[in-house]
């Protein structure tokens, strides 16, 4: 089992900046995918972004391509995404994952954390 904590959500305005982190712990040697996902006041659910735990490059919702940025540091067990230049229209839950592949992370993540609000006001 894999489990998964995000942290560092908050409101924030137009063209901020934040970070949110996702302590990962139990059995992370497995080979996931691990990345972020969000759920937007629509109710729907969206890829954000992903990253393999061996590394490798990361892959990106054409929405967040070129703002956000995600990582994961081996040594505390902890994945980060960066956020850049938000916009109102990245108000949502962002949602920590793992999973078999990106195309799953949304729909069928093996494990999700508890979820982090991310509001962007105007």
């Amino acid at each position: 089992q894999v489990r998964l904590l995000e942290s560092g959500g908050g409101l924030v305005h137009t063209g901020d900046s934040l970070t949110l982190s996702c302590a990962l712990s139990g059995r992370t040697f497995l080979p996931y995918t691990y990345g972020w996902v969000r759920q937007t006041p629509a109710n729907e659910r969206e890829f954000v972004a992903a990253i393999h735990f061996r590394g490798g490059t990361p892959s990106y919702a054409d929405s967040v391509q070129g703002r956000f940025l995600v990582s994961r540091d081996t040594t505390n067990n902890t994945m980060y995404l960066r956020m850049n230049n938000l916009k109102p229209e990245d108000t949502a839950v962002y949602f920590c994952v793992a999973g078999a592949s990106p195309k799953t992370l949304a729909r069928a993540p093996n494990y999700r954390g508890q979820g982090t609000q991310v509001t962007v006001s105007s």
